[in-house]
C-alpha cells in the first residue's frame, strides 16, 4: 500500500441528526416528486418491512468473510447488535454480507469492522452506492473566498446578503482571510447560488471546499514501477477537492475520498488521466463486479484446497487398500526405517500436510467460534478429523514403545478433509447459482457511454466515450440502434423502439420520442437517439431494482428463526451423542454385550467405539438447516425480478402464500385509468357543439383527468369528428391542444369532490356531481336523474353541467376495464382467494364494474384513509389480506395490508408501503407473485424435512444403532461424504426454482388450491 492522507478540518454538521444522502426518508418533503420516486425510498429489511429508518440513523453494508454456517452468522450478528448505539443489524450468510443500521454520533465505521474481526471474521466496509445527481440530506458547511472586501462595512454586507439567502442557517465572514464560511441546506440552495449572490453584491467569490464527502474506488492502468507510484500521487496531491486517497500496487485499485461539492467523479478521473498524459488509464471499479470478483476467489480457492487434499490424500488410500496386493511395493512399505514401518511414515507425512496445512481452516474457524461461546460445522469437523488423527498418532507411538501394533486410521482424517472441502466446493457452485440474477441486472447496464460535448451555443464539438458510471445528470447521451441506455433519461431528439422487457417485463418494444421517458439498460432497436440524464447512480431504475432485489435476498423470513435456533444447539448436542456413543459402545463391548468378532483385525473396544463416535460428529450437518431457507429466498426473488415481480424480502414471500383476501383499488388497477367520454346528452335547446363548446371552455382550467377527458373529446368533436376519437388522441398532450375555439372563462374554481364552477359571459356554470347541484341550489330533473342512473349502472361516471342555474346536458364518462381483469379474478377464486374491489366511485358505478369483473364483495364511496380501514376490517379474523393499488393515493391500505403490492411501477410509482412491485401494469403478475410465493414455501418446507430427516436418519446409522441387526456400518469418511453431499443436495433442490414459469393466461383458471 501506498497510503497519502490529506484530511481536511471541516465535518458534516449533524443538524437535526439527518440521515445521510445513501439513506432515503419516505415524508421528507425535499423529495422533488417531479423527479420520480426512489423505489426504496422506506424500504428496509428486519422483523417490520414497513418501518423506516429512522432521522439520524445511518445504514451501512459490510463483507464479512470467514462464515460457514447459520451459527457463524449468529455469531456476528450478536456482537452486532451488543455495539451500543447499533439500532439493527442482519447478517446474510449466503452474500457474506452485513447490514447495520446505526446512530452515527455514537458508533463509527470502524466500531462495526472492529466488532466483527473480534468475532474472528474478516470485515470490509463496502462503498456505498454512487449517488452523483442526488442531492445530499442535511446541511453542508461551505468555504468560500471572498475577493474585494476592504472593511468592516463589507464584512456585515456579505454576511447580510448570505443570511437572507433561503436554505442558509448560518454564515460567517472573516475579513483578514477573506474567507466566509456558510452552513446551508443543499436542498433547497446550491453552492453556485450562494457564489452568484455574493458576485451579484459586486465581490468575487468561489468554493474552496465543502463537509461533503464522496468516495470512488478506481481500476488504475499503467502504474509499473516506483516512480509511476510518486506521479500518481504527485497528480492526486494538485487535484482539488481531493481529500484521501490509498492506491494498492498489487490489486491497481485506487481508493480516493473527494469533495464532490468542489470536483465531480469525471473531472477526478479527467484530472488523473490528463496530469499523466495518457500514461494512466482509468475505470470505475463496480461495487456488485468487485462483490463477484471475491466470490470467485473463494470458489477458487475452495477448489484448489480441495484438489490439493485429494492429491494427498490418494497415495494415503492406495497405501491402505491397493499396495498389500502388490507384493514389491507391500515390501516396500513394510520395510521398517527407525522404529515404524516406511508405510506408517508417509501416510504420517501425508495425512499431516493435509490435516495442518488444508485442513487449517477448520481448527482457524473452530477457535472463532469457541471463542465467541458458538459452535458450527467447523467444530464438528475439526472435532472428528483430530480424534482419527490423533488416535492414529497415539496408536504408532504406542506400537514403538510397547511392541503392540494397532491399525492406525490415517485415511479416515484425510478423506474426511477431501470430503469436506468437495462438499464446500459445490456448495460454493451452487450458492454462485442462486445470485445468477443479481449478476444479470448488473449485466444490464452498459460499461461505457457516447457524450456529447457541446459549445456554449450548443453547436455538438465532440463524442467521447466515458465510463458509464461517470455519467452526471444533465449530460448529453448518444444511444446508437443496437446499443444498451447508459441511463435514466429524456429523450431531446431522434425517435426510436425501446425494448424494456429485461427492466420491466413487458415484451412488446416501446416508441421513444423528443421528450419520452428511457430507462438505463433497455435496448435500443433501431434509430439513433440523444438523451439527457436525469437520474444516475442509485436513483437509477436499473440500480433500485439492484438494491431491492439484493437487500431482499438478505432479509430473514420469519421460518428461518426456527433454522437458527436448531443451528445454535445442534453442534453441542450432536458432541452430546457422540460422547454417548463412545461411552455405550465402550462399556458394552467391555461387559461383553456384543462378540469379539465385531472388532477389527488388531483392534480393540475403544477403537471400535471411536470409529462409531467419529462418524457421529462428522455426519451431523447443521449447514443444511442454515441453508434451507436462504437459497430458496435468494433463488425467488431473482426469479421474480426477471418477471418484473420484485419482492422485498422473505417475510414478504411467507406472508403472501398465505394470502385469504385480494383487495382491489378500481381506478387505474382493474381499470386501465385512462377515462374517455362515450355519452354526451344535451337536455336543453342548445345545439351538440355549443353544449361540448361550454363545457370544455370551463373544464379546460382544471387538472383533474376527466376533465382533461372532456376537452379532448369536444376539441376533436369539432377538428375532426365524434368517430375520429382514438385511443392515440385520447393519450395525447392536453398542453398542445388548441385553445382558440374555447370561450373567455372568469371565477375559475375547483370544488374537490364534487366538480368545478366558474363565470362564463357572466353566467354560472356549474360542471360536477349531483351534490355540487344540490349544493348550489340547482334542481336536477326526474329525466336527467333517470339518464345519469342508467349511466352508473352500465359502469359509467355521470357529469352533469349547469348553465345559469338550468341543467343543460350530462356527459357519461367511463374508465375501460383491463382486459384481464376478469380472468384474474376468477383465477384468484380458483386458488382459494376472495377478491374484493374498493374503491372511492359511487356504488351504482362500483357495483356495475364489479359485476363485470365478477367480483362478489365491493366497497364503494370510500376515501383513501377509509381503504386502510377496509383492510384492517377483513385482519380481524386473523385472514392475511393483500392489497393491490397504484401506490399513490392507495399507500395508507397498501401499509395496512399484510401483503401490499404496487402495480405499474415502472419508472416512478411511489411504493414506500408495498412489499411487491410489479413492474408491468398488469394484472397477471398478481397471480403470479401469490404462485411463485407458494411454491418457493413449498420448495423451503421440503428442503427442511430434508434437511431434518437426514439428521434423524443418518446420525443413528452413524451411531451403529441398526449394526446388530442389520450389520451396516458407516466408516467415518463415507460419513463425511454424505455431510457434505447433503448441504449440496439442499441448495440444489433451492436452485430447482429457477425452472419456474409464471401462469400463462391461458393457464390460470386451472390453478386448484394445493
Amino acid at each position: 500500500m501506498s497510503p497519502t492522507m490529506r484530511d481536511l478540518q471541516l465535518i458534516q454538521v449533524p443538524v437535526g441528526r439527518t440521515p445521510p444522502s445513501s439513506t432515503a426518508v419516505p415524508g421528507d418533503d425535499s423529495v422533488n416528486m417531479e423527479e420520480g420516486t426512489r423505489l426504496l425510498d422506506s424500504y428496509n429489511d428486519g422483523d417490520d418491512n414497513s418501518a423506516s429508518i429512522e432521522d439520524g440513523m445511518r445504514r451501512i453494508q459490510v463483507c464479512v468473510t470467514g462464515m460457514t454456517c447459520a451459527a457463524c452468522s449468529n455469531s456476528v450478528e450478536g456482537a452486532l447488535k451488543n455495539i451500543d448505539g447499533v439500532f439493527r443489524a442482519s447478517v446474510a450468510l449466503l452474500q457474506n454480507r452485513a447490514d447495520v443500521v446505526f446512530d452515527p454520533i455514537l458508533v463509527k465505521d470502524e466500531d462495526i469492522k472492529n466488532a466483527i474481526e473480534d468475532a474472528g471474521f474478516e470485515a470490509e466496509i463496502l462503498p456505498e452506492p454512487s449517488n452523483a445527481g442526488t442531492k445530499p440530506r442535511g446541511t453542508l458547511v461551505g468555504q468560500f473566498t471572498i475577493g474585494g472586501m476592504t472593511c468592516a462595512a463589507c464584512v456585515n454586507s456579505v454576511e447580510g446578503i448570505l443570511r437572507n439567502l433561503p436554505g442558509v442557517k448560518r454564515a460567517v465572514v472573516a475579513l483578514a482571510t477573506s474567507l466566509g464560511e456558510v452552513e446551508y441546506d443543499p436542498t433547497v440552495i446550491t453552492k453556485d447560488d450562494i457564489v452568484n449572490a455574493i458576485e451579484d453584491a459586486g465581490f468575487e467569490a468561489s468554493l474552496v471546499q465543502s463537509s461533503e464527502q464522496d468516495k470512488i474506488i478506481l481500476g488504475v492502468a499503467g502504474v509499473f514501477n516506483e516512480q509511476d507510484v510518486q506521479l500518481l500521487e504527485g497528480i492526486l496531491s494538485s487535484l482539488k477537492g481531493v481529500r484521501q486517497f490509498r492506491f494498492d500496487r498489487i490489486s491497481g485499485e485506487l481508493e480516493v475520498l473527494f469533495d464532490p461539492e468542489v470536483v465531480s467523479s469525471r473531472s477526478l478521473v479527467d484530472g488523473i488521466e490528463g496530469g499523466s498524459n495518457g500514461k494512466f488509464k482509468l475505470h470505475v471499479m463496480n461495487p456488485y463486479a468487485r462483490m463477484t470478483t471475491k466470490d470467485v476467489e473463494e470458489t477458487s480457492n475452495m477448489f484448489q484446497l480441495f484438489t490439493s487434499s485429494l492429491f494427498l490424500s490418494i497415495p494415503v488410500f492406495l497405501i491402505r487398500v491397493v499396495c498389500p496386493h502388490i507384493p514389491l511395493l507391500d515390501a516396500f512399505l513394510l520395510w521398517r526405517c527407525g522404529p515404524f514401518s516406511m508405510g506408517d511414515w508417509l501416510k504420517w507425512a501425508l495425512v499431516s500436510v493435509v490435516q495442518f496445512v488444508v485442513g487449517k481452516r477448520f481448527y482457524i474457524a473452530a477457535g472463532r467460534a469457541l471463542r465467541n461461546g458458538s459452535t458450527n460445522m467447523d467444530v464438528l469437523v475439526a472435532l472428528g478429523t483430530s480424534a482419527s488423527y490423533f488416535y492414529s498418532v497415539g496408536a504408532l507411538l504406542y506400537g514403538a514403545v510397547t511392541g503392540f501394533w494397532s491399525p492406525t486410521y490415517f485415511e479416515t482424517s484425510a478423506m474426511l478433509i477431501t470430503f469436506v472441502l468437495l462438499g464446500k466446493y459445490l456448495e460454493c457452485l451452487a450458492k454462485g447459482k442462486t445470485s445468477d440474477a443479481i449478476k444479470k441486472l448488473v449485466e444490464l447496464a452498459p460499461a461505457t457511454a457516447l457524450l456529447i460535448v457541446k459549445e456554449k451555443g450548443g453547436n455538438i464539438i465532440r463524442e467521447r466515450e466515458i465510463d458509464a458510471l461517470l455519467i452526471q445528470p444533465g449530460d448529453i447521451l448518444k444511444v446508437l440502434p443496437g446499443s444498451k441506455l447508459a441511463a435514466d433519461g429524456v429523450v431531446v431528439w431522434g425517435s426510436s423502439y425501446v425494448n424494456e422487457s429485461m427492466v420491466t417485463g413487458e415484451s412488446v418494444p416501446v416508441l421513444k420520442e423528443v421528450d419520452s421517458p428511457v430507462i438505463g439498460g433497455t435496448i435500443n432497436l433501431h434509430g439513433a437517439l440523444h438523451i439527457k440524464a436525469t437520474k444516475v447512480g442509485s436513483e437509477a431504475v436499473l440500480n433500485q431494482i439492484i438494491s431491492l432485489v439484493e437487500t431482499a435476498q438478505m432479509s430473514k423470513a420469519s421460518i428461518q428463526k426456527f433454522a437458527d435456533f436448531v443451528a445454535s444447539v445442534f453442534v453441542p448436542t450432536v458432541v452430546t451423542l457422540a460422547l454417548f456413543t463412545l461411552l455405550g459402545w465402550y462399556v458394552a463391548g467391555v461387559v461383553g454385550a456384543y462378540p469379539e468378532q465385531w472388532l477389527p483385525e488388531n483392534g480393540n473396544y475403544f477403537v471400535f467405539a471411536l470409529m462409531f463416535s467419529i462418524s457421529v460428529v462428522v455426519i451431523a450437518c447443521p449447514c443444511a438447516l442454515g441453508l434451507a431457507t436462504p437459497t430458496a429466498v435468494m433463488v425467488a426473488t431473482g426469479v421474480g425480478a426477471n418477471n418484473g415481480v420484485l419482492i422485498k424480502g422473505g417475510d414478504a414471500l411467507e406472508r403472501a402464500q398465505k394470502v385469504k383476501y385480494v383487495i382491489f383499488d378500481k381506478t387505474g388497477t382493474l381499470t386501465q385509468g385512462k377515462a374517455k367520454v362515450t355519452t354526451a346528452k344535451v337536455f336543453s335547446g342548445m345545439d351538440r357543439g355549443e353544449f361540448l363548446t361550454l363545457v370544455a371552455s370551463a373544464e379546460a382550467s382544471s387538472e383533474h383527468p376527466l376533465a382533461k377527458a372532456i376537452v379532448e373529446y369536444a376539441r376533436h368533436f369539432h377538428f375532426f369528428d365524434e368517430n375520429s376519437l382514438t385511443e392515440d388522441a385520447q393519450n395525447s398532450s392536453n398542453g398542445s391542444l388548441v385553445s382558440a375555439w374555447l370561450l373567455d372563462v372568469a371565477e375559475f374554481s375547483a370544488l374537490p369532490g364534487r366538480g368545478i364552477q366558474c363565470l362564463i359571459d357572466g353566467k354560472r356554470v356549474l360542471v360536477g356531481n349531483r351534490k355540487l347541484l344540490m349544493e348550489s341550489g340547482v334542481n336536477v330533473p326526474t329525466h336527467v336523474e333517470n339518464f345519469v342512473v342508467d349511466l352508473e349502472e352500465s359502469a359509467s361516471t355521470g357529469i352533469l353541467a349547469a348553465y345559469d342555474d338550468n341543467v343543460i346536458g350530462v356527459l357519461g364518462v367511463a374508465d375501460p376495464l383491463k382486459r384481464e381483469a376478469a380472468v384474474v379474478v376468477e383465477g384468484l377464486g380458483k386458488m382459494g382467494i376472495r377478491p374484493v374491489m374498493v374503491t372511492g366511485d359511487n356504488w351504482r358505478t362500483a357495483q356495475a364494474v364489479a359485476r363485470e369483473v365478477g367480483i362478489q364483495d365491493v366497497r364503494a364511496e370510500v376515501m383513501p384513509a377509509g381503504k386502510a380501514d377496509v383492510v384492517c376490517s377483513f385482519q380481524k379474523d386473523g385472514s392475511i389480506v393483500a392489497m393491490v393499488g397504484d401506490g399513490i393515493n392507495d399507500s395508507p391500505a397498501l401499509a395496512a395490508a399484510d401483503v401490499g403490492m404496487a402495480i405499474g411501477a415502472g419508472t416512478d410509482i411511489a411504493i414506500e408501503a408495498a412489499d411487491y412491485v410489479l413492474m408491468r401494469n398488469n394484472l397477471e403478475d398478481v397471480i403470479t407473485a401469490i404462485d411463485l410465493s407458494r411454491k418457493t414455501f413449498s420448495r423451503i418446507r421440503w428442503n427442511y424435512v430434508f434437511a431434518m430427516a437426514y439428521n434423524v436418519i443418518a446420525i443413528p446409522i452413524a451411531a451403529g444403532v441398526f449394526f446388530p441387526s442389520l450389520g451396516i456400518k458407516l466408516p467415518p469418511w463415507a460419513a463425511g461424504a454424505c455431510m457434505a453431499l447433503s448441504s449440496v443436495s439442499v441448495v440444489c433442490s433451492s436452485l430447482l426454482l429457477r425452472r419456474y414459469k409464471k401462469p400463462r393466461l391461458t393457464t390460470i383458471l386451472e390453478i386448484t388450491v394445493e
